[in-house]
């Protein structure tokens, strides 16, 4: 269904009709190149129309294992071929197991990068980059390419009769790709860089773009094969070509879906977000609100696409009855709001997946990084903690925006003011923002407690039910927990179950987490979905499929924990009734309707509900292993002294409040008279 849809939307008859002659032409010139000798160049020229530029191999999604790249020396272990991925990352200072590029051990001509396509590929470009470093300026200026079917024969690429020569990189982090005249078909590629730059040495970070040619026996095609039956729109889409798929979504699923948009970014394109609901446009009674957010960081493109599809997913399967899916729905409010920073995405998207680097695009246009914008909340409650001013000065929860913040002149992002209005607005109760260039999921706090450390474990009061919140994804993910899989830069977060605390990886104040933590009853964690921040499209298929699961059982944790309204002897709801679990230092409030709903892990509580002008009460609510929340309603009546002022208040009569010296006065004559 969505397939003829988005052929009819997105491509003309005749664009289609072109394509798929194209596609026709393709394989026959690929069909008739594979009869030669592989090792002949001048046989494996494939003509000119029918030369599409092929994807990236995947150095840098690790698609291309360690055991596949190969040098002729090495500086160190750190700075070993399986370091010389494309936009690899080095930690924070330069050492011996963790650098960012391959550095050969000597610099000269004779030196060469290698990778095993471990099939005949039919090569088409290579992109560079130099070393990933802070303190080290190293990267190669020229080089040559040379073949081999056999890694002992091997044949240099010509102009001519000349070796053909690429010029390479000017500076350390721009990726520079050059396509080759034509392209060339074998196993084995070598990159020789023939010039560097003079105050450095032969350092390198290397992607190489290829097609693998038809070979149905081999069997690390096989092994390493994903393949999606889902029928979605699989393709990088602009902030024009966004907004109309969300409309698609809407026109064909039009009971369950609604489109709005947030605010605006700083160059006016709107914030949209697609609700999907049975009953989109209101909040239900005692139906959670739950969100995904994306592209706070520009660059980081996955979870934009990943979201886009989840809309078109869950639209197709409440379509075609998914129990799943519908129960999902019907009884959830979700948001996707798949662009928090249209600016930054539409300068990556303009120079494309391999060529932006590590972070063109991650910021917003006046500079400001979003997901760390929101107002250090952190430190204003662990002050008042410090003061012993919590609880009787201060709540530990619901902590206000500090008015410099609010300030017209104050350093944020119209694109985090917008977020913050929203956040407040809506009442949510779980939120997930998908992050990109790491494979891990992370759970406040993001800001260490102690200051001036980088890395601290800092745990939130809610850690036991944050920690099973990150786990619920990584462990559902295809590729989190695999205890195999390799690092995709500096740290091996499999080890931790793919979950870490922020605090602990590195401190950073005022994140969207914290905030939302802090500010609004929502627990917010931060998904990093990939280690290529910019994938290929040709990727998107297979990262859906990691993704897709995860995706749907972080949602249905929302469900978990416990639930209930708030009322008064008259059936009202009453707003803002605060919720305590006892032993948990944070509190959450009810919604305008009176509703509540508290993430918890399965066991037994003692939970108290209060209000200004009401009686607490208490009571045990037991929460089991079942998805499902537990219903714990509470039926709080007003004080006398409430009542009273109500009473006075109806027949616009005022208290009597008598200066505290004339109470004194009054009290001291009673005093004396019972004394005569």
């Amino acid at each position: 269904m969505w397939g003829a849809l988005k052929k009819s939307i997105y491509l003309t008859s005749e664009k289609l009709k072109t394509l798929l002659s194209l596609k026709s032409t393709i394989a026959l010139c690929t069909s008739s190149n594979a009869k030669h000798d592989p090792l002949h160049y001048h046989h494996r020229l494939v003509c000119h129309s029918c030369y599409l530029e092929c994807p990236p191999m995947g150095l840098e999604t690790l698609k291309i294992d360690d055991f596949q790249l190969h040098a002729s020396t090495t500086k160190r272990y750190g700075l070993g071929a399986h370091r010389g991925r494309l936009n690899i990352q080095a930690g924070l200072y330069d050492d011996d197991l963790y650098d960012g590029a391959w550095c050969a051990g000597r610099d000269d001509p004779l030196q060469w990068f290698e990778v095993d396509a471990r099939r005949l590929t039919k090569f088409t470009g290579v992109i560079t980059q130099g070393r990933s470093s802070l303190w080290s300026s190293d990267w190669v200026t020229s080089y040559k390419v040379m073949v081999s079917n056999d890694s002992h024969t091997w044949i240099t690429l010509k102009n001519g009769s000349e070796d053909l020569i690429f010029s390479a990189n000017r500076e350390k982090e721009i990726p520079v790709r050059n396509i080759f005249p034509v392209p060339v078909v074998a196993r084995y590629i070598r990159v020789n860089p023939r010039s560097w730059f003079n105050s450095g040495n032969i350092c390198m970070r290397v992607e190489i773009l290829g097609c693998p040619m038809p070979d149905p026996n081999n069997y690390y095609h096989r092994r390493n094969e994903v393949i999606t039956t889902d029928d979605l729109d699989f393709r990088h889409h602009s902030y024009k070509e966004m907004r109309q798929l969300m409309k698609v979504v809407n026109e064909m699923c039009p009971n369950i879906t609604r489109i709005y948009n947030i605010g605006k970014s700083h160059s006016g394109l709107k914030l949209y977000a697609i609700e999907i609901s049975d009953n989109p446009g209101e909040h239900e009674l005692g139906e959670p609100e739950f969100r995904y957010t994306a592209g706070s960081h520009g660059n980081e493109v996955l979870g934009r696409e990943l979201l886009l599809l989840l809309m078109q997913f869950m639209c197709l399967e409440y379509l075609s009855g998914n129990q799943r899916i519908r129960h999902l729905v019907d009884e959830t409010r979700i948001h996707l709001l798949p662009s928090v920073n249209p600016d930054g995405y539409e300068k990556a998207f303009e120079v494309g997946s391999e060529l932006s680097g590590w972070s063109l695009g991650r910021w917003s246009n006046d500079g400001i990084d979003i997901h760390h914008n929101f107002p250090d909340l952190n430190s204003i409650l662990w002050e008042a903690e410090a003061k012993k001013w919590v609880p009787r000065k201060m709540f530990n929860h619901h902590v206000p925006i500090p008015e410099w913040y609010q300030s017209k002149n104050a350093s944020v992002a119209v694109e985090t003011r917008a977020l913050a209005a929203w956040m407040e607005k809506i009442p949510f109760v779980l939120g997930g923002n998908l992050q990109g260039g790491e494979l891990v999921v992370t759970f406040p706090y993001d800001k260490t407690r102690s200051q001036g450390v980088i890395r601290e474990q800092t745990p939130s009061p809610d850690d036991h039910v944050f920690r099973w919140l990150a786990f619920s994804y990584a462990s559902t993910h295809r590729l989190m927990t695999d205890a195999n899989r390799r690092a995709c830069h500096t740290e091996d977060f499999a080890k931790e179950d793919g979950t870490i605390n922020g605090a602990s990886w590195h401190t950073a104040a005022g994140s969207m987490n914290d905030f939302s933590y802090l500010h609004t009853n929502c627990f917010e964690l931060s998904m990093y979905v990939g280690c290529d921040k910019f994938p290929h499209e040709s990727e998107l298929p297979e990262e859906w499929e990691n993704n897709r699961e995860s995706l749907l059982v972080f949602m249905e944790q929302v469900h978990r924990g416990i639930k209930g309204v708030v009322r008064d002897l008259q059936g009202r709801g009453i707003a803002n009734a605060i919720i305590s679990v006892e032993g948990i230092n944070h509190d959450i409030r009810t919604a305008a309707d009176g509703d509540y709903w508290r993430l918890l892990n399965p066991g037994e509580y003692r939970v108290t509900a209060r209000a200004e002008g009401y009686s607490l009460i208490s009571r045990k609510c037991e929460v089991g292993y079942e998805m499902g929340a537990t219903r714990c309603d509470f039926t709080i009546i007003r004080t006398n002294l409430s009542r009273i002022k109500e009473i006075m208040e109806k027949f616009n009569k005022q208290p009597i409040r008598m200066p505290i010296r004339h109470l004194q006065a009054r009290r001291g004559k009673m005093k004396n008279k019972h004394m005569l």
